[in-house]
């Protein structure tokens, strides 16, 4: 299926690991132009030797103002992907300030801040545009230990559909991907003890967990053409777990 991204310009954060940097690795083999957003210098030096040709962009989304400067003027950019996101569990009755603030500043607040530029470039352009945001099952089932994550998460899914909602009339599509437990570093440090995972596994129907490029191909069929009257959609990428 051609998904006609030759020559679109797209952004990507959280680009140095797992979902994002494979999302870079996908659309620079899709023909797109891309600028890739980490937090990790390390991580986008080895991503430009892997990917020639891509934008690396080294900034801490946690940050409005280091953000506002790094991306205020990064130019036209048609496609984007708020994948950046961090999940630090604790149990409820154990929750910070920090661990709050942290989570929703890098889930949540960025996201609206780096969608605002970019949209706001697209209106001024008078283009159409497409924009994921990557969620998580979480955002629609409670998991123990994740009540500040599956808080930004489910934050996340009703941003898409009010951006969906508000940006529809200027022709730029908003949709989220819902993944269940994916084979990252993120994935594999939350998930590596064997009991913890039975316990997920044991609840999709497809008895496993999501690698890298399950969630990249859903990424890439909601920035396309392909998607056309697909917006403010929270796309499961689950193994069937949100059916159980």
């Amino acid at each position: 299926m051609e998904l006609g991204l030759q020559g679109r310009r797209a952004l990507v954060t959280g680009a140095g690991k797992g979902i994002g940097r494979g999302t870079v690795q996908a659309l620079h083999a899709a023909g797109a132009r891309v600028v890739a957003v980490s937090r990790t210098q390390a991580d986008l030096d080895s991503l430009v030797r892997e990917c020639p040709g891509i934008e690396p962009v080294c900034v801490d989304l946690g940050n409005w103002e280091a953000t506002e400067r790094a991306l205020g003027s990064v130019g036209p950019v048609d496609l984007l992907v708020n994948n950046a996101g961090v999940a630090l569990l604790q149990p409820f009755l154990e929750v910070t300030k920090e661990a709050c603030d942290t989570s929703f500043n890098v889930n949540l607040r960025a996201v609206i801040q780096v969608s605002q530029i970019v949209a706001g470039g697209l209106i001024a352009r008078g283009v159409p545009g497409a924009i994921v945001n990557v969620s998580s099952q979480a955002s629609q089932r409670a998991v123990t230990n994740h009540s500040v994550y599956c808080s930004t998460k489910g934050a996340l899914d009703m941003l898409t559909k009010v951006m969906a909602l508000e940006l529809g009339p200027h022709k730029i599509r908003v949709n989220a991907v819902n993944p269940t437990v994916v084979m990252t570093p993120m994935g594999q440090a939350n998930w590596s003890d064997p009991h913890k995972a039975k316990t997920m596994l044991d609840r999709i129907p497809l008895g496993k967990f999501a690698e890298v490029e399950h969630v990249v191909d859903a990424i890439l069929f909601l920035l396309s053409d392909r998607s056309g009257m697909t917006t403010g959609s929270t796309m499961p990428v689950d193994g069937g777990f949100l059916a159980t």
